[in-house]
């Protein structure tokens, strides 16, 4: 038989079983957050219905999930296997995208160990590798414009992971239990997040009738655009939420969009704080800022010495922070309020943000 009629074999016995599955699926959708994937559960497991972040109206796919999980597992994204990781799951995993960039060490014990293969670059897979390793699921991040066919020959689910897509905090969190699903370790994936979810809303709660809201804005210009995060996006939630108000807030939209540097200038001059990322192995510090653009030396955050900075390198922002709500909220509350936290958590160490030197 052929590789391809088996493939195809295969996705059709799947079909059904989805098909079969759907008719069983009982009670209410079990998400509270996360607005990208809707799961109902039957007796022998759950149906997964992934939607389409650009067109809600319809479904980029669904899926069954036995009540057991799968045997193994590539994840195209860091905050996919750090879930299996912390589940203690990890042996499921057996590849995974860009292992240069790995920072959790555990990780990198794995990859060194050949335990974990890296099966290449998001625009560069090595396909025959995932095709040894006979994977049951392929975790992968949708993009508006991408094409996934190109997987199916591996013969394994593939599956929309769309946390990132998720335009709160605690809808790209949610997507813990989701993992949980999928390695039999659902009690313990739901403990987790529910954990989460109390230790943010009491730090919500800590700023929801603070006197003063200072004013931020973020990020940095690139290639001549300034790309502003939305005012319904993850990241002005954030913000919202510890105390801050949004220089965008009023913006509809949950995706970035590009400005000019003289628009944001025109707008955010006069703000209280400025987020910024450093993804260089080098400290961003006032002076790096002034040498790459001068304009940033007229920003008011930038002459009083408050632009929050979080290093991207230093930190692993991109593998834990998504599953971090609670402390990223507590880093920004301990910045705009820093009086609230002192109250709160004397002894609070900041681990992801901090005022620039």
């Amino acid at each position: 038989m052929s590789l391809m009629l088996t493939v195809l074999l295969l996705a059709s016995c799947a079909s059904k079983t989805v098909r079969e599955q759907t008719t069983q699926a009982q009670g209410e959708n079990l998400m509270r957050y996360a607005r990208n994937i809707a799961v109902y559960e039957s007796d022998s497991g759950y149906l997964m219905k992934v939607s389409n972040p650009w067109d809600t109206a319809v479904l980029l796919s669904t899926h069954f999930i036995p009540k057991e999980g799968f045997g193994s597992v590539i994840c195209f994204s860091s905050t996919q296997w750090s879930v299996f990781l912390e589940l203690g799951e990890i042996d499921r995993v057996k590849g995974l995208l860009e292992g240069r960039y790995v920072h959790d060490q555990r990780m990198k014990d794995l990859l060194a160990d050949g335990a974990v293969k890296d099966v290449g670059t998001e625009t560069a897979k090595n396909i025959e590798l995932m095709i040894q390793m006979h994977p049951d699921v392929i975790l992968y991040s949708p993009y508006f414009d991408g094409n996934q066919d190109n997987l199916k020959v591996t013969g394994a689910m593939l599956f929309p992971f769309a946390d990132y897509l998720e335009t709160t905090p605690l809808g790209r969190a949610e997507w813990i239990r989701i993992v949980g699903m999928m390695t039999g370790r659902r009690e313990d994936a739901d403990a987790w997040f529910n954990d989460i979810e109390a230790r943010y809303d009491a730090l919500k709660d800590l700023c929801a009738e603070v006197e003063t809201r200072p004013t931020v804005f973020s990020d940095l210009a690139f290639n001549g655009q300034w790309y502003v995060a939305g005012g319904q996006s993850y990241i002005a939630q954030l913000f919202k939420d510890a105390g801050a108000d949004y220089i965008w807030k009023d913006d509809p939209s949950t995706a970035s969009f590009p400005l000019d540097s003289e628009t944001i200038l025109a707008k955010a001059k006069h703000a209280d704080f400025w987020r910024v990322a450093n993804s260089s192995s080098l400290p961003m510090t006032y002076e790096s800022l002034k040498r790459e653009n001068a304009v940033y030396a007229l920003f008011d955050a930038y002459k009083n010495h408050n632009i929050l900075v979080c290093d991207i390198q230093e930190t692993g922002y991109f593998e834990k922070s998504q599953i971090e709500p609670d402390i990223l909220l507590a880093d920004f509350i301990s910045i705009f309020h820093p009086e609230v936290m002192a109250a709160y958590q004397p002894d609070y160490q900041q681990k992801y943000y901090h005022l620039m030197e």
